[in-house]
């Protein structure tokens, strides 16, 4: 029984973090930096609705991930699979306690009326944000590594 659940939850882990780093890097280095390019008042414009479809996504992603770790941990008794879920978990509690704020004041239409303050919030966000990328990086990383450590 432990082995089929570490057969099944490996691969869910790996994946979600998979798709969450994906996500989360393109946001970093293509979606964002793209945004930032068409202007102040267009990026504020696509923030809100990006925002929210991304909030949805990547919290299923994250709790997906981290679900399915903690049970390849049980399964495997190895810790990584639960550091690594823990990493990928982090982003939760990151994003509340370090951007929620920032995301906020974002979201907040009288922002569009103080340019140079939304410009500020803006290339705040991207550089919070990239902490995202990292953590959900390695996160896939050391799912990657631990899945190619059996293969081997």
């Amino acid at each position: 029984m432990r082995r089929i659940a570490a057969a099944f939850a490996e691969p869910i882990a790996t994946l979600s973090s998979g798709l969450f780093a994906g996500a989360s890097l393109y946001i970093n280095l293509v979606e964002h930096p793209a945004r930032m390019q068409a202007g102040t008042r267009v990026a504020l414009a696509e923030f809100a609705p990006s925002y929210k479809r991304a909030t949805v996504t990547q919290v299923s992603l994250a709790i997906a991930g981290f679900l399915s770790a903690l049970v390849a941990w049980g399964s495997r008794s190895d810790a990584r699979w639960l550091i690594g879920g823990g990493m990928l978990a982090s982003v939760v509690p990151f994003t509340v306690i370090a951007i929620l704020s920032t995301n906020k004041k974002l979201l907040d239409p009288e922002t569009a009326n103080h340019p140079d303050l939304a410009e500020a919030l803006l290339t705040r966000w991207g550089r919070l944000h990239a902490v995202r990328s990292v953590l959900s990086l390695a996160s896939l990383l050391t799912f990657l590594f631990l899945l190619g450590e059996r293969r081997g």
